[in-house]
């Protein structure tokens, strides 16, 4: 029986989450309903996308009793009220990062999901790639030996853009790139908190920090550090560095498509879409999807692989690093 969708929300990465689902078995995967704050939206995307049912309001996709699971595709400050609308409503759901805009918000979030009885996973998808998958395979068997050193850069001339640069859309470099860097840092080091967190950074003119430095040291003196930005571009690579090896994911590290171990390169090429993308490597959200539908045929309400545990993790980082460097949102004072 197919796991059937409700997407919440009409904006690009909904358009490029559906892309994802529909390049996997239509009898796993359906999609039952699109939800938009404007009736006219949901009917557009409906039509683009051959959904049989439109929503003019989130709660409305809340009461269909036809849906398993919602996909949340809002921007992050209004995730903490749109997921608590579906948990509440009983509903299973994977929201896209980062979960929300501080730990306390995320706390808030696990727990409804919790007392709700309900799958949530937040939609970190680089963790579903074949590649990091096979990231994974590779530290568990011991490839690389004892992992010494994790260093991760994510950055894109993108401060002209104002869901990235206003502080009211949740903007700033951190929770919108720099969590692709955390992320894979805290995997490496199977969601251990770090020792110590030391950032720098600067803040554009509105108030939201534009680039970070972060050094990180885990226990027995491992270390990590990575950069973030929307003012310049790096080459946003993924280097990991044990006493018997080297893995490295090499462009794009936040969508991977090849690793190089000691050299020796890996591809890992996706499915093309049936529409053009609105950002690069999309039909790769289609592993994310796939884990969910497979957690939730399993009766988990998490998943190992990105768990509760990992995202509130994730969240107390982003606190820190956002306090040494003076990143305040709204949501931080309530």
């Amino acid at each position: 029986m197919a796991t059937r969708w409700g997407i919440c929300s009409a904006g690009k990465i909904s358009h490029d989450f559906t892309l994802g689902l529909k390049s996997l078995p239509v009898e796993d995967h359906q999609i039952v309903a699109v939800a938009a704050r404007k009736l006219e939206d949901a009917q557009g995307f409906a039509k683009k996308h051959s959904i049989s049912q439109a929503y003019g309001s989130y709660e409305e996709l809340a009461k269909d009793p036809n849906i398993d699971v919602v996909y949340i595709g809002v921007i992050h400050p209004y995730h903490l009220k749109t997921c608590l609308l579906f948990t509440n409503a009983k509903k299973n759901v994977l929201c896209e990062k980062p979960l929300a805009m501080n730990s306390r918000e995320v706390r808030e979030i696990l727990a409804s999901a919790k007392k709700n009885n309900v799958f949530l996973m937040e939609a970190v998808w680089t963790r579903f790639f074949p590649a990091s998958v096979e990231t994974r395979r590779l530290l568990a068997q011991g490839e690389l030996g004892e992992v010494k050193m994790v260093r991760a850069e994510f950055a894109l001339p993108l401060k002209g853009v104002p869901r990235t640069s206003q502080k009211e859309l949740g903007g700033g470099a951190l929770l919108d790139v720099g969590i692709y860097c955390l992320q894979v840092i805290l995997m490496v080091y199977n969601g251990e908190k770090p020792e110590s967190i030391h950032a720098v950074g600067f803040c554009q003119d509105t108030g939201v920090d534009e680039t970070v430095i972060v050094t990180m040291k885990f226990s027995k003196n491992r270390m990590a550090v990575f950069t973030c930005s929307h003012g310049i571009e790096l080459p946003n690579d993924v280097i990991i560095v044990g006493t018997k090896g080297i893995i490295r994911l090499p462009d794009n590290m936040w969508c991977p498509t090849s690793l190089f171990l000691n050299g020796k390169e890996t591809k890992y090429p996706l499915p093309e879409p049936y529409l053009p993308e609105s950002y690069l490597n999309s039909t790769g959200l289609r592993y994310e999807a796939e884990e969910v539908r497979q957690c939730l045929l399993k009766g988990r309400k998490e998943s190992a692989i990105m768990s509760h545990a990992d995202s509130l993790l994730l969240a107390e980082v982003e606190d820190e690093i956002r306090r040494q460097i003076g990143v305040v949102y709204p949501q931080d004072s309530q």
